[in-house]
């Protein structure tokens, strides 16, 4: 039952996760985490972080690790993880697959036609929000702390992230330096 529940979930977020992996970030919390509650916040923001430090997309990424996060979590074996692994990243890429396939052979003929050009004007601002909301999901008192809490991590969490912030945005740091850099202040500061 639950992968069949996995495979729908994840051929969902993959029908509609419109603008890639970080858009699709805050659908996959949606899901698995507030509706379904096959993981924590926590661990979903950790799946999030090993997402974006593994090669390939992190929408992908993030659906490999809940499918075998998931399912793991219910009870069953790490055998029977990989194979959640592999109906969520089967899922979550199967929409994309087939209407690429679909559309690549219209898309050329029709792209310039103003139907299409406004459909895809729609879907610019929505990505963005999806974005933002992908990000207001992460900023939450499991990764900052608050200042209640813990004043300390709090105050170093949110350094970190405005270092981070003005880091890539102004001067332009690789994002993988920013990460090493990011994680080696958290090492020594916490």
């Amino acid at each position: 039952m639950i992968f069949l529940q996995l495979f729908c979930t994840f051929l969902k977020i993959g029908l509609f996760g419109f603008g890639g992996g970080y858009a699709m970030l805050s659908m996959i919390q949606g899901e698995v985490v507030s509706r379904y509650n096959w993981i924590s916040t926590s661990e979903f923001t950790d799946i999030v972080a090993i997402s974006q430090m593994t090669p390939g997309p992190i929408g992908i990424n993030s659906a490999t690790y809940v499918g075998y996060t998931a399912i793991v979590n219910a009870g069953y074996s790490q055998t029977a993880g990989i194979l959640g692994s592999i109906t969520a990243t089967v899922a979550v890429v199967l929409p994309s697959l087939i209407l690429m396939l679909a559309i690549s052979k219209f898309f050329m003929r029709f792209q310039k036609h103003p139907l299409v050009e406004a459909v895809f004007a729609g879907l610019r601002p929505a990505v963005v929000g999806l974005l933002a909301a992908a990000a207001l999901l992460l900023m939450n008192a499991e990764n900052f702390s608050t200042p209640q809490e813990d004043s300390y991590q709090f105050i170093i969490s949110v350094i970190l992230f405005i270092a981070a912030f003005i880091g890539t945005r102004r001067y332009k740091v690789n994002p993988i330096l920013m990460i090493i850099l990011c994680g080696a202040a958290g090492a020594l500061l916490y």
